[in-house]
Order: structure tokens, then sequence, then C-alpha cells
């Protein structure tokens, strides 16, 4: 096992499965000499060549197309993003080309293509740079969304993702790349539509991805210690849910809480609420309460910011609250 920080985990599996496979490459601004903004691509520029980690102009739809052309011949590129916020410019070539062009063609095209890179609130980065884009494509077919939360399942899913014949949106939080792990050392894949239950128990269960997870396990010691079991589940997969995984802990527990940073409006805990209620309504012991983003941009005053988003105290009440319900 070796430590190693999450830019460096996405590193490492861009580095294994360009070796592995010639077809695989990356394109994107800054990704070349530069080696990335958050040096997610350092040094594979030159291990690997400018064909293969290709700088572009700033033009995303431009490259975003070009990358589409690429993987319908037969090539498998990475996209990288340098803000998720900037790929808005290319929601044409991600939806109408992308995410349709396998079925529209009667599958004699595939699609496999990863476009990855940093997004969410960060520090101070003001609304055009703290975009939450997962809710933006959940509704375009033919798209599957993974958020990566840890250094280990970020390794194992961008490799699922890079191996994949279909557009995969790849999202990484910008204040997660800093998160240590240990890894190990031999090879793994982590499946592109499965749950992780960070956390057995039996009282409530909350469903949360990215960052929020890591909110949530800040929240969990005042929880345990005033007698709470909640149940923790990372969704990672945002297209498909994981609705297998997600029921199952509904059945056990009979109390969801959604902790999200996505806005509430039209966001991926608006569409979990409308999918639990379609399955498992008969299992609830109380409405499902969802903690989300404020419905704003997100403020540069970093005391405003803090307060667009969900806090571990907050999570700490919503379990109280909930848990104090009955039926």
């Amino acid at each position: 096992m070796a430590e190693t920080l999450l830019f460096n985990a996405l590193r490492e599996a861009l580095d294994e499965e360009m070796a592995r496979d010639s077809s695989v490459f990356v394109l994107g601004e800054d990704v070349g000499q530069y080696g990335g903004s958050y040096k997610v691509t350092k040094d594979l520029y030159e291990k690997y060549g400018e064909l293969r980690v290709l700088d572009t102009p700033i033009a995303e739809n431009s490259f975003t197309g070009m990358a589409v052309g690429a993987a319908m011949t037969g090539l498998r590129p990475i996209i990288e993003g340098m803000n998720m916020g900037f790929l808005l410019l290319a929601f044409n070539q991600i939806s109408n080309n992308a995410g349709m062009l396998r079925y529209t063609s009667g599958g004699n095209f595939k699609m496999p293509m990863v476009i990855r890179g940093p997004g969410g609130v960060g520090r101070q980065l003001g609304a055009e740079h703290s975009q939450r884009l997962e809710a933006y494509f959940q509704a375009v077919p033919g798209l599957k969304i993974v958020a990566c939360s840890t250094p280990y399942n970020a390794k194992g899913l961008l490799k699922s993702a890079i191996r994949d014949d279909n557009p995969v949106l790849f999202f990484e939080h910008v204040l997660l790349y800093n998160l240590k792990e240990n890894l190990p050392e031999t090879e793994y894949l982590v499946p592109l539509d499965k749950a992780e239950i960070v956390r057995s128990g039996k009282d409530v269960t909350i469903l949360t991805y990215s960052r929020m997870r890591h909110h949530v396990l800040q929240a969990l010691p005042a929880l345990v210690k005033e007698g709470y079991d909640p149940e923790v589940i990372d969704l990672i997969s945002l297209k498909p849910l994981d609705m297998e995984t997600i029921g199952e802990s509904i059945r056990k527990t009979h109390k969801v809480i959604i902790v999200e940073e996505c806005m509430k409006t039209g966001g991926i805990g608006a569409e979990l609420i409308a999918s639990i209620s379609d399955r498992f309504f008969d299992e609830l012991d109380a409405p499902v309460l969802r903690l989300s983003s404020q419905d704003i941009p997100t403020p540069y005053n970093g005391n405003l910011e803090r307060l667009t988003i969900v806090q571990p105290n907050q999570i700490v009440e919503a379990v109280q609250k909930m848990v104090a319900l009955r039926v």
C-alpha cells in the first residue's frame, strides 16, 4: 500500500491506461507542458508526446467536438476541463453528439470518451468557477455520470471510465485533490454503476456524494456520541443511480436524508426523491429530508459562500429531527 494524493491517483490511472492502450489520449487546456491546472497530467507530456497529451486552444466546443470524432473512429479521448463550468460551452457536443451518436447511428459507432475535471464550490472561486454541472447533464440520454470522492475510488473509477464504450462525465471536486489515502500497488477497478456503503447503520439512511461525503463523516462523531446509528451511502454513480443498494438500505432504516452540494431545485436530490417515492414509498416512515445548496449563484465572500452549502452541524440537526419522528 502506498499513500497517494487524489490528484496523483487520477494521474496514475491516466498513466496506466495510456501505457496499456495506445488509443487512449488526453486533450484540453494546459494539459501538456504545464501538466494541468491541478497537475493531474504532470509529466505525461514528456512520456507520451504531444499527439497523446494534446494542448488545445481555449475553445471547449471545438476540442470536445474533435474528441467526439476521435471516439467515433476508435480512439479513446479523455477531455480535461480546466474547470467543469467551462464545459457549458460544449453542451451541444456533449449532449447532442456524445450522448446520442451511439443510438442515432443504430450502434454503428461506439463513443468511448471521458470528460473529467474540477468542479464544485471551492474557496472563494466566485460564481462562474463554483458550478455543479451534474444536474445540468443528468437529463441527457446516453451519458454515464460519476463523482469520485476518495483517492481509492478516483483511480478505480477513472480506469473503468476510460475502458467503457460510452461517454462518461467524471466529476472531481476542487477541494478534494489533496486528500490522502493508501492505495493498493496492484491494479484494481471500481464499477461505474455502484454506490458505496461507507458506514452501516440502522436509524437513518444518509445518501451523499463527492465533497459532502466528508461533511457527513465530520458529523458522524457527534451523532454516534449521542447514540444515533446512521447508515452512510456514497452514491458515486449519479447516472444511473444504484437503486438496488439504496433500496436495501431503506428497507432497513425506513428513513432517508439526502446531503448534496447540488442546488435544491432540479438537483440530484430531486431525482433521488422521485425515484425513492416511485419504488420504496411504502417503506418510508417519514418524508425524505433533503439538504442542498441554496438556489443562488455562489457568492465570492467567504462567509456568504459557506452559508450557501450544507455544513456538518446541519447534518447533525437533520438526523436528530428525522430519528425523532414517529409514525
